[in-house]
C-alpha cells in the first residue's frame, strides 16, 4: 500500500491529482489543509487540518507517518519549505514541491531548468510576507534541493488553465471581449506557456513513481503569443478583441507581459513524459468557456 500526502490538495489541480491517486486501489491518500474548503472526497481520504506554516502544529499532524510521496503544493516560502526538510527529514521518501514558472525572469529565448539554479542561489529565510511570489519560490526551491535529506522535486509549472481555475484569469479575457470593454497588452507578440490542469496533476502523478530529481520544467507542448489568445477569442466568440497597449489597471491583461515566457521540457521528456499538444485543447477550453460566460452574460442582461 503505498502512502501519500498532499499539501493541499482541495482545488483546481491539486484537487484532480487527489481524484487521480483515487484511481489506484493500492495508495492511502491523505490531504493536509487548514480544513477551510470543502473537498467532496468523503471516506476516500484521510484529512489533517493544519496551517502548513505553523511548523509545531504541521508536525504534530504527521508525526512518524512514514510516506512513498509528499506533494507540496502550498509551499511558498523558504522558512515553510526549511519546516518541511526538518518534519519530513526521516519519514519521506520522496517529496514533490509544485513550483512555478516565475523563478525564470521572462526573456527572449526558452527557459530551460539551468537558467535558474537552486543549488547556487544565494539561501535567506523568511516567512512568505517577506518575499515576492517569484523570490518566495526560488527559496522554496533552495532549500529543499540543498538541505533535505529525502530525494526531492521542484516542478516548475507555468499558468495552469482549465474550466476549474478558481483565478479566472483566462475567464477574464473572454469577458472584456464579449462586453466589448478594452483589454490593456503591453505586447502582444510575447509567447508564453501553458498547461491545463488535468495535465498537471497527470505530470505530478506519473512524477511519483519517476526518480528524476531537482527542478524540472512541465508545459503542453507549444506556445501562444497573447495576441493569438485574443485572436482565438474573437473567433469563438464573433467578437473583436479591443486591444490597447495601456488601460486602467482593473483591465490590464493578467498575461500581460512585456517580453516572452516560455519553458523547454526536454528534461521531463528525456524521463518519458508526455505533454498535450496545447494549439489543440486550448480553442476547445475558449469555446467551453465563452459559451458558458456569454449564457450568464445574458442572464445578467
Amino acid at each position: 500500500m503505498r502512502n501519500i500526502l498532499v499539501l493541499g490538495g482541495t482545488r483546481f489541480f491539486g484537487k484532480r491529482l487527489v481524484e487521480r491517486l483515487f484511481q489506484d486501489a493500492d495508495t492511502q491518500v491523505t490531504i493536509l489543509t487548514r480544513g477551510i474548503t470543502k473537498d467532496g472526497f468523503g471516506s476516500r481520504v484521510n484529512r489533517l487540518n493544519v496551517d502548513r506554516t505553523d511548523a509545531k502544529a504541521l508536525a504534530e499532524a504527521v508525526r512518524d507517518t512514514v510516506w512513498d510521496v509528499v506533494y507540496d503544493n502550498i509551499c511558498f516560502s523558504p522558512d515553510e519549505a526549511a519546516a518541511a526538510s526538518r518534519i519530513f527529514a526521516e519519514t519521506a521518501k520522496r517529496y514533490i514541491l509544485t513550483s512555478s514558472l516565475s523563478v525564470y525572469d521572462p526573456g527572449p529565448g526558452i527557459l530551460r531548468e539551468a537558467d535558474f539554479d537552486p543549488l547556487s542561489f544565494p539561501l535567506r529565510l523568511g516567512a512568505k510576507e517577506d518575499f515576492n511570489y517569484q523570490e518566495g519560490k526560488r527559496l522554496a526551491e533552495t532549500v529543499l534541493l540543498t538541505q533535505a535529506a529525502f530525494p526531492a522535486a521542484a516542478v516548475r509549472f507555468p499558468i495552469v488553465l482549465g474550466t476549474d481555475d478558481y483565478t479566472k484569469r483566462l475567464h477574464f479575457h473572454i469577458e472584456h471581449v464579449l462586453e466589448g470593454k478594452a483589454i490593456g497588452v503591453p505586447n502582444p507578440g510575447a509567447l508564453i506557456s501553458f498547461i491545463r490542469s488535468d495535465e498537471a496533476a497527470d505530470f505530478l502523478y506519473g512524477l511519483g513513481f519517476s526518480q528524476l530529481a531537482g527542478p524540472v520544467n512541465a508545459c503542453s507542448d507549444g506556445t501562444l503569443a497573447i495576441g493569438d489568445i485574443l485572436n482565438i477569442i474573437g473567433q469563438k466568440t464573433g467578437r473583436e478583441a479591443v486591444v490597447l497597449s495601456e488601460t486602467a489597471d482593473q483591465d490590464m491583461s493578467p498575461f500581460g507581459i512585456e517580453e516572452s515566457w516560455y519553458m523547454d521540457t526536454a528534461k521531463a521528456r528525456g524521463a518519458g513524459f508526455q505533454f498535450l499538444k496545447l494549439a489543440e485543447w486550448f480553442p476547445e477550453l475558449i469555446g467551453e468557456l465563452a459559451t458558458e460566460l456569454n449564457a450568464s452574460l445574458r442572464k445578467r442582461e
